[in-house]
């Protein structure tokens, strides 16, 4: 990765270059040509790069008595050309009289290494410019999903060769803007075949067959890459009668042509079809391989995948990463392990495969130390290992290490793409720091919708329905169109902020205003608003009149709503139902025990507990999770192997006092056990979470919001707890259960109790 202070100063301090040495001096002869030992070396310069032999190269430079311009340029694709990007911004510096071909190659250092605000800082500064220029900026840019700044830099060319229409056009396609591709395609007469093909493969892509087949059969002309476009385009839709009969009809076939079937059989199921068209191809390579390979995983069938993949004669670093991939989606992570330590060439697939697979897996830490590793070989961090460890430290709360990398992705220029944008903001909401969360909205260039989801659905999660609303009024501002994942946050927004009859008419309106019609989860919505808000019959009669037949997580909502209510009754009629659909649910025998046991009822408590030892059905342990100084630190209810447990405890005796002593009642109705007051309160005092909670009071200097994460929702007692401890300590405490965000300051919580 080129430091951006360098890449600047590569641009920008050219009045400060010292004189040049003898060897820089003019290349020219007498009658002004040039001279033919310069051009022989840098013909050969040239050719040691094109090599990759880097350090030959060098020598040679370094030998030349006499360089032209043209000697250094050699030497700067060179660099481009073999990764060595920092040398080029140092080698840029020393030439006398750079030319535009210098200026393009370090424009396109930056764009590789990912530097766009370099480059766009090196193009306002360029003293001429040509067509290469203007590509290589917009296709850097389109690259980074910012297709907006492409098109920007397309319209200021002055003049547009094939090079730049076609990349506008793929910019178009390869970011799903498909007919904005189709606008740019039809201002234009004259386009060549591979201009017809990127066309035909947009319209593939994104699933539009109909409009793929009727740029194919007005084609003017087409070639086999045209007949496979189309042949894996109907494959892949699961059409492989049309494929066939393409494939059939095709005047030319290549590898690939058959390769396109084989993958279409093999994402059909139709694996015995798949090997037979493999076994009869006249002619393999690597792709032909690696589909057949992929053909196995998809089925799961890992070991004929690795029997095919060590008959391989031609394996590439794509087939390395295809076993690399099968195993870590089959959880297979010792075996995917063995794979990569074992690949003998990486490329930043192969990072990015281990790195999800290790998040997927919930190894949340040795994610992070893979990225840590990855780094120190020097390897491209691409948006997808980027997304994928960003998406670890919002798993496990790790806000400090996500900032660490917040500022990694804006010197790579990634930070304003929705791609890793995106996934950004989640980390900033799962990690309780909306501010930033929104900064980081306001920063990005471009917005999805599932931009705008995100910060719904995060200000959602966090109680401030307000703010969920407001953003969604932005929303409807712009050409994106709310989705049903939209009116999902929306209704949530609602029903963790007790806006119960702005919830209502968002319910009965969507498929009017926003044409979306009523699924599942809006239901659920619903029924968790009307619940919520003591409206229990009206909850109820939803679910009686619905299309289809109520989910486990309906009666779920309803059997939450039951417990706020105390509503015995309802609740072991919702518990029932969800017995019957998923009778190892074990979350929802402890909510009914909990309405029994706050009752009084301990013998219906009982009962439960009974039928969890009968049914096999074990209660899944509480743990509480606290960053400090970019260590993670888990606990446990009554920990007892924490280093520093003896400190917490005193801390938590004295805070237990001085609570009491400002009007605290331990909330002994919570715990589920018929047990003497004093047992109950000893219980109630060493959760999981109060537990976190002290150690970051204890840890984290004072003025810093004390953030905890649990992966059970949190009980009464804790919640009236924290609201005491922010208002005794001063602190903020956020706490990320598993329904929702608590923000708990001077003595309330954002929820309003409402949860």
């Amino acid at each position: 990765m080129l430091p951006s202070r360098h890449l600047r100063s590569a641009a920008r301090q050219r009045s400060h270059r010292p004189p040049p040495a003898a060897g820089d001096a003019s290349s020219s002869s007498s009658s002004g040509r040039l001279d033919p030992e310069v051009i022989r070396s840098n013909k050969a310069i040239t050719a040691h790069m094109r090599a990759g032999r880097v350090a030959d190269a060098e020598r040679l430079f370094a030998a030349m008595p006499r360089r032209s311009t043209s000697t250094y340029n050699a030497m700067l694709a060179g660099y481009a050309a073999n990764g060595r990007l920092p040398l080029v911004a140092s080698l840029f510096r020393a030439i006398p009289r750079p030319d535009t071909f210098s200026y393009n190659t370090l424009l396109h250092a930056l764009a590789v290494s990912s530097s766009l605000a370099d480059a766009r800082g090196l193009f306002d500064e360029m003293p001429v410019r040509d067509s290469v220029t203007y590509n290589v900026m917009i296709s850097s840019h389109a690259n980074h999903g910012l297709v907006s700044l492409a098109r920007h830099y397309f319209d200021l060319a002055p003049e547009k060769d094939a090079v730049s229409w076609n990349g506008m056009l793929a910019a178009y396609v390869r970011n799903g803007r498909v007919e904005e591709a189709r606008g740019l395609f039809n201002s234009r007469i004259e386009w060549d075949v591979i201009s017809w093909n990127a066309l035909m493969s947009g319209y593939v892509q994104w699933g539009k067959m109909s409009e793929a087949r009727e740029l194919f059969d007005r084609m003017p002309g087409r070639d086999v890459v045209s007949w496979n476009i189309m042949v894996s385009g109907y494959a892949r839709r699961g059409d492989m009668v049309e494929a066939r009969r393409l494939f059939d009809a095709a005047p030319v076939r290549d590898v690939f042509t058959c390769t396109a079937v084989v993958s279409g059989y093999a994402q059909n199921g139709m694996l015995e079809e798949a090997r037979r068209v493999f076994d009869a191809m006249p002619e393999r390579n690597a792709v032909s391989w690696n589909a057949m390979v992929a053909a196995y995983i998809q089925r799961r069938m890992m070991d004929e995948a690795k029997e095919l993949f060590n008959m391989m004669p031609c394996r590439n670093v794509a087939s390395w990463n295809t076993m690399l991939t099968g195993y870590a989606q089959a959880g297979m992570l010792e075996e995917a392990k063995a794979v990569f330590d074992t690949m003998p060439q990486k490329d930043a697939v192969s990072w990015a495969a281990m790195l999800a697979a290790y998040s997927q897996g919930g190894c949340s830490e040795e994610t992070l130390q893979l990225f840590i590793e990855m780094g120190r070989c020097g390897e491209w961090v691409n948006r997808s290992a980027f997304a994928c460890v960003l998406s670890t430290c919002a798993d496990i709360a790790a806000l400090e290490c996500g900032m660490q990398l917040h500022g990694r992705l804006i010197r790579a220029g990634y930070g304003v793409g929705c791609f890793v944008g995106n996934a950004l903001l989640a980390m900033y909401f799962k990690c309780g720091n909306m501010e930033d969360a929104r900064n980081a909205f306001e920063e990005m260039e471009e917005r999805d919708v599932v931009s705008w989801n995100t910060m719904i659905a995060g200000y959602a999660r966090h109680g401030f329905g307000k703010e969920a609303l407001e953003i969604f009024d932005m929303m409807r501002t712009t050409s994106t169109k709310p989705d049903d994942i939209t009116l999902v946050g929306v209704l949530a927004a609602c029903s963790h902020s007790g806006l119960v009859e702005k919830g209502i008419s968002y319910f009965y309106s969507m498929h009017h205003d926003f044409g979306v019609t009523a699924k599942p989860e809006h239901y659920t919505c619903m029924i968790d608003l009307l619940g919520r808000a003591g409206r229990l019959a009206e909850a109820h009669d939803l679910m009686k009149d619905m299309p289809f037949e109520p989910d486990s997580t309906m009666w779920g909502a309803l059997l939450g709503a039951s417990r706020i209510h105390r509503n015995p009754e309802l609740g072991r009629s919702a518990a029932e139902k969800i017995f019957e659909l998923e009778p190892e649910n074990a979350g929802m025998y402890v909510l009914l025990s909990n309405i029994y046991a706050s009752s009084g009822k301990w013998r219906d408590a009982r009962k439960m507990r009974v039928m969890m030892e009968e049914r096999g059905v074990k209660k899944v342990p509480g743990f509480s999770w606290i960053e400090v100084q970019n260590k993670v630190h888990t606990f446990s209810a009554g920990d007892c192997v924490h280093p520093e447990k003896e400190k917490i405890y005193a801390f938590l005796e004295d805070l237990d006092m001085r609570m009491k002593k400002a009007g605290y009642v331990s909330a002994t109705d919570m715990v589920l056990h018929d047990v003497e007051e004093e047992e109950k309160e000893h219980m109630l005092k060493y959760h999981s979470e109060k537990l976190a909670v002290a150690y970051g009071i204890l840890n984290i200097s004072p003025g810093r919001p004390i953030r905890v994460i649990k992966n059970l929702r949190v009980c009464g007692d804790c919640h009236n707890a924290f609201k005491y401890i922010s208002a005794i300590e001063g602190r903020l405490i956020l706490l990320r259960d598993s329904n929702r965000f608590h923000h708990f300051r001077g003595g309330s919580c954002s929820c309003g109790d409402y949860w």
